[in-house]
């Protein structure tokens, strides 16, 4: 493995602890929500090393940086973590985020364990330092491309918004749905108001609408345009992405928001020790966990493990990353080198497609897996 040359200046805060710096968007325009599940799970693991016994009698500690979903937030907060020594990095929910924070922890060698983002490319070129726990976008949304199949859809439109992860994300469905006989109609939600999208979807004569689009808006308001409008009663809302997900979503759209199916990324049933993480969770949360929060808790669970195994210089956290081998809140992690993907990748994190159920939107339906 190449090195580079450490980062001048490094500063230990506490040389009583081992450091994981920890990336998390907290306020807007990140998705708030979402961060606050990540934390919550890596809050969780933190507390459960430590009481373990901690990385060899060394508790660990977090040092948590708000990304506020800004690249540049991000690649700063990774010098200043980098400079008061943590041992590695972890989180982030947001991937053009978390694709700014592994190259910049790839160029100064910092191990890098990304919990939830899910863009192929993290990094331009193969890179020994950066691991991740999420599912790559190409595997989770071409289950979801199964899924639209299975159900009878051909003519599929996209309301997108420019970023590069959903630019990625059409054309992984244009792809993928293409041989299959299906066509997807992008429409571009820079130039077109939400409630001019049901004239779109009507002249295409789409069967269904995906929401790749920013949340709350304008996510929240084109279903609320859909769903009001009489020529629309049959399409079927989509959000692969997982704006659904959290409770924020029901909050705000109620009923509406119910039968529009997305991606998670949780097993039919949980472990032992998912089941005991999601009590504990939902006690911190008040709420049903989302599948981030379980990501945020294996995140932790394999660097400790790791850190554990090889002790706490970068170099060998890096080196370790195809020896994992740790039972997660989700199934057994381990990393390969997948074709196609530049960071080390677990292969995979269960995918599943579930919906809000109209009779009960608090209840989640499975209505496929992957």
């Amino acid at each position: 493995m190449n090195t580079p040359p450490s980062p001048p200046a490094v500063e230990r805060t506490d040389g009583s602890s081992v450091q994981i710096g920890a990336l998390v968007p907290l306020t807007r325009p990140g998705w708030v929500e979402a961060g606050q599940h990540l934390l919550a799970g890596l809050e969780l693991a933190v507390r459960d090393v430590n009481d373990a016994g901690g990385i060899v009698g060394r508790p660990l500690e977090l040092v948590v940086r708000d990304t506020a979903a800004d690249p540049q937030r991000a690649a700063a907060a990774v010098d200043e973590l980098a400079r008061l020594g943590v041992a590695a990095l972890a989180g982030e929910y947001h991937s053009v985020v978390a694709r700014t924070a592994a190259a910049r922890a790839d160029a100064l060698g910092l191990p890098y364990l990304c919990s939830s983002a899910v863009l192929d490319t993290l990094t331009e070129q193969p890179t020994e330092w950066v691991a991740r726990v999420a599912p790559a976008q190409s595997h989770g949304w071409q289950i979801y491309a199964d899924f639209l199949l299975g159900a009878g859809h051909r003519r599929i439109a996209v309301a997108a918004q420019p970023s590069v992860y959903w630019a990625s994300g059409a054309r992984i469905l244009r792809d993928y749905l293409a041989p299959h006989g299906g066509t997807v109609i992008e429409l571009d939600m820079g130039a077109l108001a939400p409630t001019a999208v049901c004239d779109e979807l009507v002249g295409n004569r789409a069967t269904a609408l995906l929401l790749l689009v920013g949340h709350p808006e304008p996510a929240v308001s084109i279903v609320k345009s859909v769903r009001r409008d009489p020529r629309l009663a049959e399409i079927m809302i989509g959000a692969p992405a997982g704006q659904p997900e959290f409770a924020e979503w029901a909050r705000l759209l109620s009923d509406d928001g119910a039968a529009i199916p997305f991606l998670r990324y949780l097993p039919e049933s949980l472990s032992p020790l998912g089941a005991r993480v999601e009590k504990v969770l939902r006690e911190r949360l008040a709420a049903a966990p989302s599948f981030v929060a379980f990501e945020g808790y294996d995140t932790v669970t394999v660097l400790a493990d790791v850190l554990r195994s090889g002790g706490v210089d970068r170099a060998s956290t890096a080196e370790a990353w195809s020896r994992v081998a740790v039972e997660g809140t989700r199934g057994k992690i381990q990393f390969s080198r997948t074709p196609g993907i530049s960071v080390w990748q677990w292969v995979w994190a269960p995918v599943q497609v579930v919906d809000r159920d109209p009779a009960a939107p608090d209840r989640l339906r499975i209505l496929h897996t992957g």
